[in-house]
């Protein structure tokens, strides 16, 4: 931490006054597997379906070192006062997000203070206020629900500060009160970790879901993980466990404990919400109670070093659903800066990525880390030091 960091206090809960769009029930390929019976027919609807599936998973996992953002924006405004509201900065994406964006606002001599949840601003903590107290020219909020921050949000809009948000939402876009939310789908990220499970059933597949319905974003990817894995006739749902990230520590072991006695064998693939359950199920007294069930763990994100740790040695986890979190900081401030210069946003969104020990040595694998070879550095300074 450097020596301008602040760190969120305050434990109020908000009202939220943020209408989150109702999202719509996700319908894949995977369906007509539903459909499958002894017809002809129906057999290759199953197999149509699959192919579709693999299909989907193969693009998601092809490398990304073509550039497909933006080529035009305005000149990068110098000297901007930016403070960075991280929702936990031990969450290794959230800071190199910030890492990120502190190295692409360094171009035009930016000052990006941060702020740290420390987990705190998901219970609604009024860290906007402490933020527009430290006088910035702008906002980002990264990985902090919007609708707890309402009140705070309808102050910055009052004192004209744009608000740039990286996961506050249910899905990357503007919105009243934020100029625009980057970051993956989460309906796109849940469908392809869930499709890879898909492709990895058979007859003695069985699978449990762990779910995070605390946010709108992490429900957005429990809903759609659901949605799919029991879509899937050759995939036994043997449970769906809604565990909040904040509370896996405490609750992960009694939970596997009850798996392990309630399942045994049966239980072969974890598919998470977020690579953070494996950080805890690699504890060594959760690791000792699924030890003898070598469980295959997918996860729709986001991509932490440790995720990338384990499909190096291919331990417990064999996908992850990463963010490109260097290149998104550099994103955050694009964004930022187009709305400094009274343009709209790039509308970018980066296509949904997926990791395995495949294709984990490209891409800022080998640093353990979804960065893409696509010289997004030099695409931005490109037109940011236009004259």
């Amino acid at each position: 931490m450097t020596s301008n960091n602040v760190f969120c206090i305050g434990s109020d809960h908000l009202k939220s006054e943020i209408m989150i769009q109702k999202y719509s029930k996700l319908f894949v390929c995977c369906l007509a597997l539903l459909l499958a019976s002894t017809s002809l027919f129906a057999q290759e609807n199953a197999m149509q379906a699959m192919g579709k599936a693999n299909a989907k998973v193969a693009k998601a996992s092809s490398r990304m070192n073509r550039w497909e953002g933006p080529t035009d924006g305005p000149k990068l405004q110098a000297k901007k006062r930016i403070v960075f509201i991280g929702g936990n900065m031990t969450d290794t994406v959230i800071a190199d997000l910030y890492k990120g964006a502190k190295e692409a606002g360094a171009v035009g001599g930016w000052e990006v203070l941060l702020i740290d949840c420390r987990g705190a601003c998901y219970q609604g903590a009024p860290v906007i206020n402490q933020a527009i107290g430290m006088k910035p020219d702008g906002i980002i909020l990264a990985g902090v629900d919007a609708a707890s921050q309402a009140k705070g949000i309808a102050k910055a809009i009052e004192k004209k500060i744009p608000i740039v948000g990286w996961h506050t939402l249910t899905k990357p876009g503007p919105v009243d009160g934020l100029f625009t939310d980057i970051g993956n789908n989460p309906h796109e990220s849940a469908q392809i970790a869930a499709l890879y499970g898909v492709t990895e059933a058979n007859s003695r597949t069985g699978m449990v879901i762990f779910t995070d319905n605390s946010t709108p974003y992490l429900a957005a990817k429990s809903a759609a993980l659901v949605e799919i894995i029991k879509a899937c006739e050759n995939c036994r749902l043997l449970s769906v466990e809604e565990i909040p990230l904040t509370e896996a520590l405490t609750r992960l072991q009694p939970t596997a404990e009850d798996l392990v006695k309630r399942l045994g064998s049966k239980w072969t693939h974890v598919i998470a919400v977020s690579d953070g359950y494996f950080d805890v199920m690699e504890k060594p007294s959760i690791a000792a109670v699924v030890a003898g069930l070598k469980l295959k763990g997918i996860s729709a994100g986001d991509g932490s070093t440790t995720a990338y740790q384990r499909l190096h040695s291919n331990t417990l986890q064999i996908g992850t659903v990463p963010e490109p979190a260097t290149m998104e900081g550099w994103q955050l401030i694009d964004e930022m800066n187009r709305a400094f210069s009274g343009v709209a946003p790039s509308g970018y969104v980066l296509p949904v990525h997926f990791v395995s020990g495949e294709n984990v040595a490209y891409d800022g694998g080998p640093k353990n880390m979804f960065d893409p070879d696509n010289d997004y550095r030099n695409q931005y300074k490109k037109y940011w030091t236009q004259k």
